[in-house]
């Protein structure tokens, strides 16, 4: 989980459930607060014009998991500050970003290049049937909302025939550790099968930030449910010019376990 805080009092971190609603509200208001400190820490890493999957640092341009995406229209969902929205430009796509947080693409703005820019939520988007080629989300989205088969039929929807659908998340296995990028995050803690919801509460109980767990399984039953075939599923693997640590990913930890997990899907 990626959690940075600013804010009068530490967040209470808890185990329980979180519908829709309160996971978006929570989320919306946590990346508007946070968004400010994100691109501090992690804007060199991630490049003002760089399609990064995740922490390990695979790069969409050594990766091609959109395949060429020249002349595609293209949909970037959870974008932040649209920085593989640019890269996609950059390759002669013509990419919209769309973000939750109003802060985060007011940094999109910031950084410029004249991508468009969309505020809404991944479970209703606001574009017609069949609008784009193929849509992507590293680390955008799916792991803040509590009915992913909502989006991916959402993504379904403004896809058109064939179109490709690619988005990366924290690997499942993950959530049987604890958080922690050192050898305390190396022995198992919780259950995998545990779906609860990981949720940071105020002091009157308000969640301030969610994250759901799916297994893998579940990933891949969601997919089909949302009318996708699964075309790949990539675990990067911690490579040797990465010695950052980011929250829970490390080297020592990316050399052990997946820390990344990306599905490559098509629409049926």
């Amino acid at each position: 989980m990626i959690q940075e805080y600013e804010a009068d009092h530490e967040p209470q971190a808890t185990r329980r459930q979180a519908g829709d609603a309160e996971s978006s509200r929570a989320n919306r208001s946590w990346w508007d607060r946070n968004a400010d400190e994100y691109q501090t820490e992690h804007g060199a890493f991630l490049g003002d014009d760089r399609f990064v999957w995740g922490p390990e640092g695979l790069d969409e341009a050594e990766a091609r998991l959109l395949g060429d995406v020249a002349g595609l229209d293209v949909l970037e969902i959870g974008a932040g500050a649209a920085q593989c929205s640019r890269w996609l430009a950059a390759q002669g796509a013509r990419p919209v970003a769309l973000d939750l947080s109003h802060r985060q693409l007011q940094h999109a703005l910031r950084i410029g290049g004249g991508v468009p820019l969309v505020e809404a939520d991944a479970g209703a988007l606001p574009f017609r049937d069949g609008s784009f080629d193929a849509a992507c989300s590293a680390y955008g989205a799916v792991p803040f909302v509590a009915d992913p088969v909502r989006v991916f039929r959402e993504v379904r929807r403004v896809l058109r025939p064939g179109g490709r659908w690619v988005f990366s998340v924290t690997h499942p296995v993950r959530w049987a550790f604890p958080d922690e990028p050192g050898p305390e995050g190396l022995s198992v803690a919780s259950s995998y099968f545990d779906r609860t919801p990981y949720v940071e509460q105020d002091e009157e109980g308000r969640a301030v930030y969610v994250e759901h767990h799916r297994t893998l399984g579940d990933r891949v039953r969601d997919v089909v449910a949302g009318g996708f075939r699964l075309l790949d599923l990539v675990e990067p693997e911690w490579p040797s010019w990465n010695t950052q640590e980011w929250g829970g990913w490390s080297p020592l930890r990316g050399n052990l376990i997946p820390g990344t997990a990306i599905f490559v899907c098509e629409r049926a």
